[in-house]
């Protein structure tokens, strides 16, 4: 039986219920060391929205020393990750409620570094309020929309309103203003870089159009977030980060000399939506298995459970993929149910009832959401299992 074949996952999950989620960690160590090596020599912050597992984020930093900090998706989190022992965190979304930003008060007094995202100065009144109430000063992070306008087309995402230092000013006057706030740092995600594949099969020309378009915005890119470092730099401030990128775009933004560390969190798992890049290759290192519970016909399966649908503009593209066994797919008409995904499969393989289903999701850490465990497998056996977020009985959003 090789390594990484259906017979070999099948014969690890033959005992226990299904369905269970899974890390292969033999995949998994490879992607965090083939990440670390496409960064060059800029130091890396987790994305924990894409691994929502604190064992394993615990495991990234273990590996090397080029891992430090944390992006986290809300203060809660940031709060709740500092708790664990986690320290220098990023909220990488902007926060507004004053409980969510009362609750990293407690963990500034505590010395540890939880930073709040802003683009406005809105969210520096609303930050500077509550840090005068507790009596702690809450460092921030200025984010800055990288996306590429071609005529018409909005090339990125709708994320931050600060385009250059004419907004950056009026935030740095907010700040001026907060006595209990100050500036620590500069994000800006190129999402149509890092989140867009451009080798995706089946799609020749877009593929091309696509690859055209990064090359002309990694220029902007480059410009703009420099032109942001060197005004803010210029009026006499420092800043102890300046962040950039994400899985897919790690081969441009390490080549930016004002990035002082790169952003990765999908690389880890490797789902789906990662396979269709030029640049590299990981390994898909997570998934989840479905029992076959019934056999309708032959060469139909139909598995329990199953809709684990990614979030973000609907397509086929963001269903779960069956993997193992190879040949195994989708019915267009019925795709990933709710309580049952029936797949086609006329491979050599013989099916039985119980048997699992590979799958893959489409995104990377929001599988966790629907699992308590991951069942970590190593060498050809289970070797652990160890909670999710969910299995915690932490829920962000």
């Amino acid at each position: 039986m090789s390594k990484f074949s259906y017979e070999y996952y099948r014969d690890i999950l033959k005992d226990g219920s299904l369905p269970k989620a899974f890390v292969d960690l033999d995949r998994f160590d490879e992607n965090v060391f083939a990440l670390q090596q496409r960064s060059g020599d800029k130091l890396i912050r987790v994305a924990s929205k894409s691994v929502r597992c604190a064992a394993l984020l615990e495991r990234v930093f273990k590996a090397h020393e080029q891992y430090q900090g944390i992006l986290s998706f809300s203060a809660p989190e940031a709060a709740w990750l500092a708790s664990k022992g986690f320290d220098d965190i990023i909220v990488a979304y902007p926060v507004f409620r004053p409980d969510d930003i009362a609750s990293i008060c407690p963990f500034l007094k505590e010395g540890k570094t939880i930073v709040l995202m802003t683009d406005s100065p809105e969210h520096i009144e609303a930050i500077g309020a509550v840090a005068k109430k507790h009596e702690v000063t809450i460092p921030v992070c200025i984010d800055i929309d990288l996306s590429t306008d071609f005529g018409s087309l909005h090339f990125g995402v709708w994320r931050s309103r600060v385009k250059g230092m004419g907004e950056v000013d009026g935030i740095l006057d907010a700040i001026k203003s907060e006595p209990c706030v100050k500036l620590d740092s500069v994000m800006g995600y190129e999402a149509q870089i890092a989140g867009v594949g451009d080798n995706v099969a089946g799609q020749g020309m877009k593929n091309k159009v696509i690859r055209y378009l990064k090359k002309k915005s990694i220029k902007e890119i480059r410009e703009r977030r420099a032109a942001v470092v060197e005004g803010i730099q210029a009026r006499g401030l420092e800043l102890r980060v300046v962040n950039g990128g994400g899985t897919g775009s790690l081969e441009s933004t390490r080549e930016e000399d004002c990035v002082t560390e790169v952003t990765v969190g999908s690389g880890f798992y490797t789902p789906t939506l990662f396979d269709g890049y030029q640049a590299f290759k990981h390994a898909p290192a997570a998934g989840f298995a479905l029992e076959i519970s019934r056999i309708p016909k032959a060469q139909t399966y139909t598995c329990l459970g199953g809709g684990y649908i990614a979030s973000g503009g609907a397509g086929k593209e963001k269903l779960p993929a069956p993997f193992l066994p190879e040949g195994a797919a989708l019915y267009d008409m019925e795709g990933c149910g709710e309580v049952q995904t029936p797949i086609q499969y006329s491979g050599p393989i013989e099916l039985s009832m119980g048997d699992p289903v590979l799958f893959r999701h489409a995104k990377a850490g929001e599988l966790c959401e629907r699992f308590k465990v991951l069942l970590l497998i190593q060498n050809g056996a289970i070797v652990d299992e160890v909670p999710t977020y969910r299995g915690e009985d932490q829920c962000f959003f």
